[in-house]
């Protein structure tokens, strides 16, 4: 497992200190106070790949490929057009509504899940796992505390509850039908060079393909169907037996979906 320690900005309040520290337990990593280090000075006296950092009461990991932070990105315009009447190309394939109950397998950076959320609304409920505990982290810590949006967006994204688990274990404990939705969007197996938002994630991300046995089991947890995200050109749709849903002709992005009524 890569080495990663926590740390803060070079000159923290004590709240910032506190956070660090009580990150740092949680997760069983190093905190290393900052002093005057740079980041990459402190990389190289711990040993570390990756830091973990709090900064003015946000956290940030600091991978070879930049920061990786929480933020709304995409799910801001989604929402923004789903209040408008249009589409969204994963609610209209999922045929989410209100109060339905999601499982989301792979969290990323959520803005999937926040458009489950606002769609599900109130009477909803939607469970986000991610099986790397410092992009979980990172997510988890973004969705309670981000503050710079639209009061429908911020009751969206507090109502997500992120659980760090791997989806295999997580699908297996679960009870038939427990669920109406099943989603997954792995890592693709061709990536899309365009894609440069997420590039800080894929140091820390798992690329493992899609398991078929999880695709088995979420099956039997969906009560309406399972959809996953993937390349339009991928193979994975055929394999995994999705049947990709219309719509998004000239996308790089496709959905595919198994109708389990």
């Amino acid at each position: 497992m890569q080495k990663i320690i926590v740390t803060t900005s070079r000159k923290p309040n004590r709240d910032s200190e506190i956070l660090a520290e009580n990150i740092s337990g949680k997760l069983g990593l190093n905190f290393i106070r900052r002093a005057d280090f740079s980041l990459d000075a402190l990389k190289k006296i711990h040993g570390a790949e990756n830091i973990l950092l709090v900064k003015n009461n946000s956290l940030v990991a600091v991978t070879e490929e930049g920061e990786l932070f929480f933020h709304p990105s995409t799910a801001h315009l989604r929402i923004k057009n789903l209040r408008q009447g249009q589409g969204d190309r994963l609610i209209d394939a999922a045929k989410i509504r209100s109060g339905d109950k999601i499982l989301d397998c792979t969290l990323g950076l959520g803005s999937d899940a926040i458009v489950e959320s606002f769609v599900a609304g109130a009477a909803g409920k939607i469970i986000a796992l991610e099986v790397n505990p410092i992009i979980a982290e990172v997510v988890r810590f973004g969705m309670k505390n981000f503050s710079e949006d639209s009061p429908h967006i911020l009751q969206a994204m507090r109502r997500v509850e992120v659980i760090t688990a791997n989806y295999l274990d997580f699908l297996k404990s679960a009870a038939d039908n427990s669920f109406d939705v099943v989603y997954f969007d792995p890592m693709f197996r061709h990536g899309i060079n365009k894609s440069s938002g997420i590039n800080p994630l894929r140091p820390l991300a798992d690329n493992s393909p899609l398991n078929f046995a999880a695709v088995v089991e979420a099956r039997r947890v969906a009560r309406r169907c399972v959809v996953m995200k993937e390349n339009s050109r991928s193979g994975e749709f055929a394999r995994l037996g999705f049947k990709i849903a219309e719509g998004g002709k000239y996308s790089s992005v496709a959905f595919g979906v198994i109708d389990l009524i």
